[in-house]
């Protein structure tokens, strides 16, 4: 898993002091529509895969809060078919990873697992939901930054680099379909281990 230390300030603490909009759980429904848009218009096809980054913090509510959003996400396997792992990486963050080929099925579940912390009053610990998209040219990812109450593009090619043309095109085309964040010095790269990997694996 790629995030670098830098997350801390990116999407940290200053992404959270100097954002211009409160993060709201509802823009992940955004991403509804925005799958559409992403197959019809720009020839993507979803990953199958999404996931939510979280922080972790020494406490028993947190931890009652990390366990309950585990049984919503098994209730949601046994319903709609959407598998989940957790998954922590080597900077101490922790994922929840869920597959599905039902791209509304993966948004429903990263939205209920969002709400759920923030019920739980741990919402501050939120780091980002991604949605990973890929087509002829390579991955391509949209981030919410729960700091920021943003979306961003990111697409990766390779583990350090990142085609930033794909980028604008991704931000002309859904800028007003989703809250896209208008300072790039926040696009903040989740670079993978190793190409063809996601940044959460």
């Amino acid at each position: 898993m790629g995030i670098f230390d830098t997350i801390r300030s990116v999407l940290g603490t200053s992404a959270e002091t100097d954002a211009t909009r409160e993060a709201d759980p509802e823009d992940l429904f955004g991403m509804s529509t925005a799958y559409v848009t992403m197959e019809a218009d720009l020839g993507y096809d979803h990953a199958n895969e999404a996931a939510l980054c979280f922080s972790d913090v020494d406490s028993t509510r947190f931890d009652d809060a990390v366990s309950t959003v585990e049984e919503i996400l098994e209730a949601g396997e046994l319903e709609t078919g959407t598998g989940f792992h957790r998954h922590a990486d080597e900077y101490g963050y922790h994922w929840f990873v869920l597959e599905d080929d039902d791209p509304e099925d993966l948004v429903t579940s990263v939205h209920f697992a969002a709400d759920q912390f923030i019920e739980a009053g741990f919402g501050s610990r939120l780091l980002a939901a991604v949605f990973g998209f890929v087509d002829a040219d390579g991955p391509a990812y949209w981030v919410y930054s729960f700091r920021r109450g943003a979306y961003y593009p990111f697409a990766p090619r390779g583990t350090n680099d990142r085609d930033q043309r794909t980028e604008f095109s991704l931000q002309s085309v859904l800028d007003g379909e989703l809250a896209v964040e208008s300072d790039e010095s926040y696009w903040y790269p989740l670079w993978p281990d190793a190409p063809g990997r996601h940044p959460w694996e």
